[in-house]
């Protein structure tokens, strides 16, 4: 890895020379002032980003709607191709989350309550469990909402066999970017997980969404083809789910990430370490919606996600630090426990090597 190793609240990086000429040290906290301009959106870069997404998507569709007629696998084909268009939808309606795809906040909210049809997720309640997770990433006090099930190696030392066994099989790559899509996407989304009583809005923006997406279904399946569910539908929100999944895990299940308990967390150190920068190639960039610079996003997150490449461009220090290539990545999904004392993410293998600490 080529991230950047802190201990917190005292991490220091160094950035790119101000106007004056000299070298200056800035701090996480620094960062949000420096980023302030960055947050105002392009309402016609917007509107543009916007369709270059949604009609692909529709057309795509169409074809794969058309081809069941005559070959299936090239329907399924033309599903997959499709699942990248929608995991940039969902970054879509990511960024009207956070109020930063347009100005108006209620475009904002009905674009994203829209495609949270598509996506499968209620937009109220993402928004709301996400807000949580920006406001808790990294605190090891306040897990629970909005993350992955993460344990320290002295909370997994602790649990039974059975305990264990249920960690393990959660953060078996397999089991996680298989099963847990599909749950999560197309089970758990459709009740209010985590603000169950929280009010009646999460249980409507729930419910409704809910709604539409049966009819939506009933109309393919009735008005249509049945089996257009099964082989253009459920490949593309399948591959998606897992894509978006796989996106989620290594912006922050890194071996350099940070956590801490609450009273050494800081919102600021957190966001800029316990957040990767995940490079991508130019493709996969565009289609996760540049989310990989996810360091930044968490820094400033009005920042819509087109001009996160103008940050690292302008601000070349935020894109030496945190760096996690394509082919590190995989190596992420190994790890799975939190060693405190040595404040790295590490294998179920490198814990078992640790001794068991003991007292008198």
């Amino acid at each position: 890895m080529h991230g950047h190793r802190q201990t917190a609240r005292t991490s220091i990086i160094e950035t790119d020379a101000p106007a004056a000429g000299a070298n200056s040290q800035m701090r996480p906290a620094d960062w949000n002032r420096k980023l302030v301009h960055y947050r105002e959106p392009n309402s016609l870069r917007s509107a543009w980003e916007l369709t270059v997404t949604l009609v692909p998507f529709l057309f795509i569709w169409t074809l794969a709607w058309l081809a069941l007629e005559v070959n299936t696998a090239l329907a399924i084909g033309l599903a997959v191709l499709n699942s990248g268009f929608l995991v940039r939808l969902f970054m879509i309606q990511h960024d009207c989350g956070h109020g930063a795809f347009f100005r108006d906040r209620r475009l904002n909210n009905g674009i994203g309550r829209a495609i949270s049809v598509v996506t499968l997720t209620p937009y109220d309640v993402w928004r709301e469990t996400h807000a949580i997770h920006h406001a808790t990433t990294g605190n090891l006090d306040r897990r629970g909402i909005g993350d992955l099930p993460t344990l320290t190696i002295a909370e997994y030392r602790s649990r039974g066999r059975l305990g264990r066994f249920g960690y393990r099989l959660v953060r078996n790559p397999l089991f996680l970017f298989g099963v847990v899509p599909f749950f999560t996407f197309f089970l758990q989304n459709r009740i209010p997980v985590g603000l169950m009583r929280s009010g009646w809005g999460y249980w409507a923006s729930a419910m409704a969404t809910n709604v539409a997406i049966i009819a939506a279904l009933l109309t393919i399946a009735v008005v249509g083809r049945a089996d257009a569910i099964l082989f253009i539908f459920l490949p593309t929100m399948l591959l998606a789910a897992s894509a978006g999944m796989w996106m989620f895990y290594i912006q922050h299940q890194f071996e350099e990430t940070t956590w801490d308990d609450n009273s050494d967390w800081n919102i600021s150190e957190a966001a800029l370490h316990g957040s990767s920068y995940y490079v991508l190639p130019p493709v996969l960039n565009w289609f996760t919606g540049n989310i990989g610079v996810h360091h930044v996003h968490h820094l400033a997150s009005r920042i819509p996600f087109y001009r996160l490449g103008d940050v690292l461009r302008d601000h070349p220090a935020l894109a030496a630090i945190q760096r996690v290539t394509l082919r590190e990545s995989f190596r992420c999904a190994r790890l799975h426990l939190w060693n405190e004392e040595e404040r790295r993410l590490v294998t179920f293998a490198e814990a078992n090597a640790r001794p068991v600490m003991t007292t008198d």
